[in-house]
């Protein structure tokens, strides 16, 4: 601007001379014009630079605004799965919480009907006269069934007092080498080593029950998980051996093969 400011300058000032000549002036008007249009060339350059700049930039808004989209819709989804796993767990919570306060409710009512057993005088030594005095409160079988229950719960460490107490008021009932065996599953997830000693007492206390030969091949099963891969196929062995036609000596011929 300042280029044309000055040559409309001189050309007002050699006009008004009167001194120019037509060559002169036909030069200043050449100059005029080619300053014009090198200045709307390069104002056409700018416009197409700015045009671009401004593509670059809608393009670049556009995507941020997808980015934007994308991630919220990412997040909205994202709340409504948490939402939803969040319902699941508090209702499986509250399953739980009724479960377990059922079965204790119970537990205490079978160990209130225990305490509560009138004492019985013990007969003296040799006297065979005297009727067999049988225990008073829930029998074997109820406080079996809720042993199974508190296990079935989750509740290992109750079902275990469910079953210690069918063993001390009747040791020499039917379900004894069954609630024995059940001490051992109740350990199983956490105490595998107290699970082991608790079958090894089945064997022992119960050796010809049907119990005995789940708990050999409970053994064997934790030998296996526990790597030791000989002890476990010595259990199955004598699974196999000792109870061949039960249930338990089919899975443990199974597991010979697959060693």
């Amino acid at each position: 601007m300042k280029s044309f400011h000055l040559v409309a300058l001189v050309s007002a000032s050699v006009l008004a001379s009167g001194c120019a000549l037509k060559g002169d002036v036909r030069r200043l008007e050449r100059q005029l014009e080619d300053f014009q249009l090198q200045t709307a060339r390069s104002d056409s350059a700018r416009a197409v630079s700015l045009a671009r700049v401004l593509d670059e930039l809608q393009g670049l808004h556009n995507a941020v605004l997808d980015s934007i989209g994308m991630h919220r819709r990412a997040l909205y989804s994202l709340q409504g799965e948490m939402r939803s796993d969040n319902t699941e767990v508090q209702r499986q919570l509250v399953a739980i919480q009724e479960l377990m306060g059922l079965s204790q409710t119970r537990l205490n009512e079978l160990r209130r009907q225990l305490e509560a057993r009138p004492a019985v005088a013990q007969p003296a030594p040799g006297d065979t006269t005297a009727a067999p005095v049988q225990p008073s409160g829930p029998g074997p079988e109820e406080t079996y069934t809720l042993g199974m229950e508190l296990m079935r719960g989750g509740s290992m460490e109750t079902a275990r007092t469910a079953f210690a107490e069918l063993l001390r008021q009747y040791p020499r009932d039917d379900r004894a080498p069954d609630a024995q065996y059940q001490i051992g599953k109740t350990f199983e997830p956490d105490l595998p080593d107290s699970a082991a000693a608790a079958y090894q007492k089945v064997l022992s206390d119960y050796p010809q029950a049907p119990a005995a030969a789940r708990a050999m091949y409970g053994l064997g099963l934790l030998a296996e998980r526990s790597g030791d891969t000989a002890q476990a196929r010595q259990y199955f062995q004598q699974v196999v051996a000792r109870f061949s036609n039960t249930q338990e000596a089919q899975l443990a011929r199974e597991k010979l093969r697959n060693q």
